[in-house]
């Protein structure tokens, strides 16, 4: 009887073994931490190798301390989190300011912004400089982020588990370029690339004002949007880089979705008390951005519509420089550009379940 118990315990211990290999490996790649993080965090399937920040929404060192201390809410500091660049690799403050001057007023501006160009129901961000103190409203970290450097980081796990790590990036793409560029085998050595960024051409879908605010950003610039702003040169290597499978959430699926009080709600009623806390105290009234680009990597079955694209990015600084362009197969220049599965519409009450029920994974865990 004793036999047969040690041989259960192995093979049980050998069975969770083999559940944990059997996980999916990914890299969230961002500036910041949020709900598509803690989706990716609670999913039961998925080994979230680690986090590796950029500048973009706010400074490189800001969206360190906020992944930090977003990890030691959730749990889970055995996750490391690996600063990234702190600068895009061309475009600048300055040079920002000097195109607005030339072509216009851009509705966005993350770690540049100082006001909304006219009022709006979202909040003023504090504008900070790359180097300045960081001290967070939820409280400050007290782990510390790896000492290495992102692209680095990234290599090293594409290299330590070919073919098999998924690269989950929702800000600039300036830490994919960089490791490309370090590593020309670095994009083929990933399974897959799944992005947040780029516009086609978004309509508002949604009947308020909040989402309305948003929306009038493309307007007028239907082919701008922030992240591959921020850096277009980064984007412009990501894109031409030989990944095995690319997936972009652009801009246009994101208008029939929006992080509503009511959904912030149900999320942490479904989480452990410290999430609870964390997901109440966020601010509503901003799309799903980066929370589509976690669900239709998590579940591709939510995609209703999706469209193969040869795609790139402007890089002449003139008035479209940073805006997504696109080609079916004949029509691309055959520059380097690769085939990506661009995502068009969504299920978005499929999106919403999904990120209510991850919430309660933990809770079922403990």
């Amino acid at each position: 009887m004793r036999l047969l118990s040690i041989i259960l315990v192995v093979l049980l211990s050998v069975s969770a073994v083999q559940a944990q290999d059997n996980r999916r490996k990914v890299i969230i790649d961002d500036e910041g931490f949020a709900l598509m993080h803690l989706m990716l965090l609670q999913a039961p399937d998925v080994d979230v190798l680690g986090i590796t920040t950029v500048s973009g929404n706010v400074w490189a060192n800001r969206a360190t301390a906020m992944a930090l201390r977003g990890l030691e809410i959730a749990g889970r500091t055995d996750v490391p989190v690996v600063q990234g660049a702190t600068y895009p690799l061309l475009n600048s403050e300055k040079l920002t300011d000097r195109w607005e001057a030339l072509y216009g007023k851009l509705t966005w501006k993350g770690a540049w912004m100082k006001q909304w160009v006219e009022p709006t129901q979202q909040s003023t961000p504090p504008y900070f400089g790359p180097d300045d103190p960081v001290h967070l409203p939820e409280g400050d970290p007290t782990t510390k982020p790896a000492d290495e450097i992102a692209a680095n980081f990234l290599i090293r796990m594409v290299r330590r588990y070919p073919g098999e790590v998924t690269i989950i990036a929702c800000g600039p793409l300036t830490n994919l370029a960089l490791a490309q560029r370090l590593d020309p085998a670095f994009a083929a050595l990933a399974r897959e690339l799944v992005y947040m960024g780029g516009s086609l051409n978004p309509r508002q879908t949604l009947d308020n004002v909040s989402a309305e605010q948003f929306a009038r950003e493309f307007v007028n610039t239907p082919r701008r949007e922030f992240n591959m702003r921020f850096d277009p040169e980064a984007a412009s290597i990501v894109s031409r880089s030989p990944w095995r499978k690319i997936t972009i959430v652009p801009v246009d699926p994101s208008t029939d979705t929006q992080r509503t009080r009511a959904l912030l709600d149900r999320m942490a009623k479904a989480a452990p008390p410290t999430l609870a806390t964390y997901i109440g105290a966020m601010e509503p009234g901003f799309p799903l951005w980066d929370e589509i680009a976690a669900g239709v990597w998590l579940d591709p079955g939510m995609i209703s519509r999706r469209e193969m694209l040869f795609i790139d990015y402007n890089t002449q600084f003139g008035p479209g420089y940073g805006d997504m362009l696109s080609w079916h197969r004949d029509y691309r220049p055959d520059l380097g550009e690769q085939p990506a599965e661009v995502v068009r519409t969504i299920d978005t009450k499929r999106l919403e379940a999904l990120m209510v029920r991850l919430m309660g994974e933990r809770r079922k865990a403990d």
